[in-house]
């Protein structure tokens, strides 16, 4: 697997491709550009994808040639589901992307307590 291919993969998790772009803050087409030739990338581009993916600079640069799929992002089935709910969940989208290691009832307290946060502000 190339790292372009891992990158498509990764990115797939979590959402479209302009989803991503737009949570890193670059370009949708300079997104599209990169998954096409990571090498030829900047750096600055390269670190705000990594940001997103939640992987360094150097796993990337190791992954020339990985032949297995990619482990999902979550360390946990259930959990991963959980999280596939709510990434359709606009407010929760966001929260829940950088929580790998999170119990699926972690998550559903997080959840909770946040709406109840927003029903105090109504």
């Amino acid at each position: 697997m190339t790292r372009e291919e891992y990158l498509k993969a990764r990115i797939k998790e979590f959402g479209s491709q302009r989803e991503f772009a737009k949570f890193v803050g670059i370009p949708h087409s300079t997104l599209f550009s990169i998954l096409k030739n990571v090498g030829g990338a900047s750096i600055d581009n390269i670190l705000k994808i990594c940001k997103g993916l939640g992987i360094s600079a150097d796993d990337l640069a190791e992954m020339e040639g990985v032949e297995d799929t990619p482990k999902g992002y979550y360390t946990n089935n259930e959990t991963a589901e959980f999280a596939e709910y709510l990434r359709t969940r606009p407010n929760a989208r966001l929260l829940f992307s950088a929580a790998k290691d999170i119990s699926k009832e972690d998550m559903e307290k997080a959840v909770e307590y946040i709406e109840f946060l927003k029903s105090k502000n109504k």
